[in-house]
């Protein structure tokens, strides 16, 4: 190997990798945990010892330069690699203290990983557990998270994952809702009710009509990607919404408008880094998830 032509710092290149990747310096350098200045000055300093400019500076932007684009894969590359050894070095640890970073929705991190925690608290006291509560997926493989509780197989090799208990999602409404509009007979009826929640919902027309709802976006007058806001939205009788049904049944003011109507199933799967489940604190973490999702 050429030790010289390999001079440059990591933390120069890693900036430059974080810029690219981020769009801006500013937004770079949250990402980074460092101030906007310094940043600035570490890209700065890799275009001088590799004598080429990365970013074209303009008043509105960082634009990649034509060497910016061709060196940009090489430094994912090693940003890789960067990842893979801190991953195998973490998985060398076998003491049970630290920091774990555990990514699920708000709805799974409002209403199951509380007594979940409770009792890791007894087991591993000294553990500090970070809930990343978001609909977004985190990257298991950059280590945004140690392990993430999702609800579809992930395809990635690299991964480990364990299948726990699935549910399933109803419909749902307060009571107060429908005395006042009429409870449903027959899938017709839901074209004139309103209906709370999905963030997205022209995605779930199809999914409503292959179960006989023939609604449109009009339907929706209020729309989240919160579970917890959709069942507030319920609950203060906004209209009707789609709820995992251990989570819908927990509420008295809340009832099944339409029993015929066909369940959603929901899968749920534990996933972590295939090296992460030789650490201690990583292993421990997830099989007691494991247990206690598997048995909820």
């Amino acid at each position: 190997m050429e030790w010289k032509r390999s001079a440059f710092d990591w933390n120069q290149a890693r900036a430059f990798l974080a810029t690219a990747e981020e769009g801006s310096l500013s937004a770079a350098a949250r990402a980074l945990g460092l101030t906007q200045p310094t940043l600035s000055r570490q890209v700065a300093s890799l275009e001088e010892t590799l004598g080429v400019t990365l970013f074209e500076r303009t008043s509105r932007a960082l634009l990649l330069t034509q060497a910016g684009t061709q060196l940009l894969e090489h430094f994912r590359t090693m940003g890789e690699a960067a990842n893979r050894i801190s991953i195998a070095a973490t998985g060398q640890s076998e003491a049970v203290t630290g920091h774990v970073a555990i990514a699920c929705t708000n709805g799974m991190a409002t209403f199951f990983l509380p007594d979940i925690l409770k009792k890791l608290q007894v087991v591993a006291p000294d553990l500090q557990i970070e809930i990343i509560a978001s609909n977004e997926m985190s990257d298991l493989r950059r280590r945004e998270a140690d392990i993430a509780i999702r609800h579809a197989r992930p395809q990635d090799e690299n991964l480990f994952a364990r299948r726990v208990r699935d549910t399933t999602g109803h419909l749902f409404a307060s009571s107060v809702y429908l005395d006042a509009v009429g409870r449903p007979s027959h899938p017709s009826d839901f074209s004139k009710m309103q209906f709370v929640g999905f963030e997205y919902p022209e995605r779930m027309l199809g999914l409503m009509a292959l179960r006989g709802l023939n609604l449109t976006v009009a339907n929706f007058n209020f729309s989240t990607a919160s579970v917890t806001m959709s069942l507030e939205l319920m609950r203060k009788g906004l209209g009707i919404g789609i709820l995992p049904v251990d989570i819908g049944t927990a509420y008295s003011e809340l009832e099944n408008p339409y029993p015929d109507f066909e369940p959603i199933e929901i899968e749920s799967w534990l996933v972590a880094h295939r090296e992460l489940k030789t650490n201690l604190r990583i292993r421990l973490v997830f099989d007691l998830l494991a247990e206690c999702l598997s048995t909820k």
